[in-house]
């Protein structure tokens, strides 16, 4: 029996049978069906049906669709004969498997097959000569493509058997489908000449060939394809130049070339004079030298990825004069010098990746103009000086640019499968985030991006309704000092503020609790003074990491109220004192979120009564002739010498690098901070003197 048959509205009149989702059906298949002998069309897409695909008595079908669901298992042996009228198959995203040599061969009426994200097996179907689309995506389909696949009147106007393990060449009979408009044939291992007969195919639109073994050499006769909107040819490892064939395709509008080991070749060959282009991907290659400055032309470019190649020099301020810009990635460079005020004239940027480059000085002002911008990561940099108070205008009103993009009824993608660009954009392993981290399938790439580019978001936890976007701060890694600016408070589209191993100091300011934060870590910095107890109101905090700094005082008792926090480290922190709760959400982390910190106790309980809270809990009065407690005190002063220096040794390598260079440079003198040391130390033996 199939569960929730009964909840569903269903249009059942003998002939269809409709069951698309508002409450989900689990279970298998009923046996009954199979009496339905007169039903026409019958759709089970999006649910949670599995078992065996058991249909063979409804010979009358035209059109099936049971995607998305969790079939298993082969599709019955008697399939191809009760097919005849079957026009329209969708059996996607189960875990059927097989043969499909001969499955279709006696489907004489069918025109849509999609198979895609199964685990079906052998070589293609050559039983397709009147198909108009066909999707066999993301299977285990092996072997070579024979001729016979493309026959002389061809019907195909979709292909798509990327993601399988085919091999050889593809045959130049691909030319008889002259109404393809969409062709895929990515991540095979097809090898040998891209065939001159895809030239030939007046109405193509969208060629992706990426992830294959394609020689380097490209047919000329690509330039008849003047309808070619979207082309992909990454992950081919050509080599070398970038082809000057691209330069000539007019029509394009997004170029995928990442992954080709290319060297140089960018200028040279025209891809930056196209005139419709809206996005370019040229990340994971061998480029080197200077940032193209001539970028600068390209009036309509949305995306650009430059992303992991050995560029160096500083960033061309001209970069913000694209004032289309919506994705700038230029991650993983050995890129110089500062980030360029000029970014700021960049309202719809969206995302913006300079992470793991050499870039320094100090991050611009204007940067808070960019009200569009919600991905911003500047991490494993050498940026220092202030955070300024005006990056709480980031992101402040990305709407007029989503509105645009929901408005483009084409699919917005960057990437391909295993999400390479969205692995950069997100910081994996937060909340919000974790899932992507998984193997994702093509289809869900796309999907992803998608949203994000429309404003839908990565995820829509109910923790986080109506709020449809999961907005993020990276700094890490970098020099940053000075104070966290109270203005945060108004960075209401962020939920992870990711500021770890720099030099910022000073209080933790209590405004910082009014962003909607799932994840905040200030670890491995310079912060001192109390912990807000505001934070006990961040309700969607899910991780805190205060560890490697100065905290003092008691831990606030507010924390306990945080019941979706999951990790909590405040280690090395040596002078928080007090006690650990043992009740509320705190009690359920063990030692290894409080390392490091001597004066706080996680079993007040065996040290006997609670002491009043209007008394010292070191107190000294009456310590003649009690031994024990003069014993306490001279093993808390001990460990809280080991312990201060100890934190500072354990931060990592920059902070120290930073005191040298401060020596080496007279920016600061060495003497000043023992000297601040000093003083630290002989006011805590004072406090516990007294």
């Amino acid at each position: 029996m199939m569960d929730g048959w009964s909840q569903r509205p269903r249009h059942a009149t003998g002939k269809e049978l409709d069951a698309m989702p508002t409450a989900i059906i689990t279970g298998e298949l009923p046996d009954d069906l199979n009496r339905c002998l007169g039903l026409k069309h019958l759709n089970l897409s999006n649910n949670l049906i599995g078992g065996v695909l058991n249909i063979c008595s409804l010979t009358n079908l035209k059109t099936l669709d049971v995607s998305q669901n969790r079939f298993e298992g082969r599709i019955s042996m008697s399939f191809p004969a009760t097919c005849g009228k079957l026009t329209t198959l969708n059996i996607s995203s189960n875990n059927l498997r097989g043969s499909i040599t001969v499955l279709f061969n006696n489907c004489s009426s069918l025109k849509y097959v999609d198979l895609s994200l199964n685990r079906f097996s052998g070589p293609v179907s050559q039983g397709m000569a009147g198909l108009v689309q066909f999707n066999a995506a993301e299977n285990d389909l092996t072997g070579n493509i024979s001729l016979n696949m493309f026959p002389e009147g061809c019907k195909l106007q979709f292909l798509d058997i990327s993601g399988n393990h085919l091999f050889g060449n593809l045959p130049n009979s691909i030319a008889n489908c002259s109404g393809l408009t969409y062709l895929s044939i990515w991540g095979n291992s097809f090898d040998g000449k891209i065939p001159p007969g895809i030239g030939t195919i007046p109405g193509l639109e969208k060629l992706i060939l990426g992830s294959n073994n394609f020689s380097r050499e490209m047919p000329h006769e690509l330039m008849n394809c003047t309808a070619l909107k979207y082309l992909d040819i990454s992950g081919n490892n050509f080599g070398g130049e970038v082809q000057g064939l691209f330069g000539k395709l007019r029509s394009l509008t997004n170029l995928k070339l990442h992954s080709n080991k290319y060297t140089h070749g960018i200028v040279s060959s025209g891809i930056l004079r196209l005139p419709k282009l809206t996005m370019l991907d040229l990340s994971l290659n061998w480029f080197t030298g200077e940032l193209p400055t001539e970028v600068s032309s390209m009036t309509s470019i949305k995306y650009l990825v430059l992303a992991h190649n050995n560029f160096y020099g500083q960033i061309p301020p001209v970069y913000g004069q694209l004032v289309q810009l919506q994705v700038l990635d230029l991650s993983y460079n050995n890129l110089s010098g500062g980030v360029p005020a000029d970014i700021g004239n960049l309202s719809s940027l969206l995302v913006l990746m300079l992470a793991g480059n050499q870039l320094s000085g100090e991050i611009p002002k204007e940067i808070g103009n960019c009200t569009s911008l919600l991905w911003l990561n500047l991490a494993g940099n050498k940026l220092s000086g202030q955070i300024p108070p005006e990056i709480s205008g980031i992101g402040s009103n990305p709407t007029p640019t989503f509105v645009r993009n929901q408005k483009d009824a084409v699919q917005l993608e960057i990437g391909t499968k295993k999400c390479l660009s969205l692995m950069r954009w997100i910081p994996l392993g937060y909340p919000g985030f974790n899932y992507v981290e998984s193997e994702m399938s093509l289809k869900d790439c796309r999907d992803l991006e998608d949203r994000i580019l429309k404003g839908y978001g990565i995820v829509k936890p109910p923790s986080l309704q109506p709020c449809i976007i999961l907005g993020y701060v990276r700094f890490s890694r970098n020099l940053l000092s000075g104070h966290i600016p109270p203005m945060v408070s108004a960075m209401r589209n962020f939920h992870l503020l990711l500021l770890d191993d720099n030099l910022l100091s000073g209080v933790l300011p209590s405004e910082i609790c009014q962003m909607p934060l799932v994840a905040l870590n200030v670890s491995r910095n310079v912060f001192s003074g109390a912990i807000p107890s505001e934070i006990g109101r961040m309700i969607l905090l899910e991780i805190l990491d205060l560890s490697f700094n100065n905290f003092s005082n008691g831990l606030p008792p507010s924390l306990n109220q945080l019941f979706k926090l999951n990790k909590f480290n405040v280690s090395y922190n040596p002078l928080l004192s007090g006690n650990v709760s043992s009740t509320g959400q705190l009690s359920t982390f063990d030692e290894q979120s409080f390392l490091g910190d001597p004066l706080l106790s996680f079993r007040f309980a065996d040290y006997g009564p609670h002491l009043d809270s209007n008394e010292d809990e070191f107190s000294t009065e009456g310590t003649e002739g009690h031994p024990a407690i003069e014993e306490t005190i001279m093993v808390s002063v001990i460990a809280f010498i080991v312990f201060f220096f100890a934190t500072f040794v354990i931060r990592e390598y920059h902070n120290l690098m930073y005191v040298y260079l401060c020596y080496k440079t007279q920016m600061c003198e060495y003497e000043d901070l023992w000297r601040f040391v000093t003083l630290e130390l002989c006011n805590h033996v004072k406090k516990l003197e007294k």
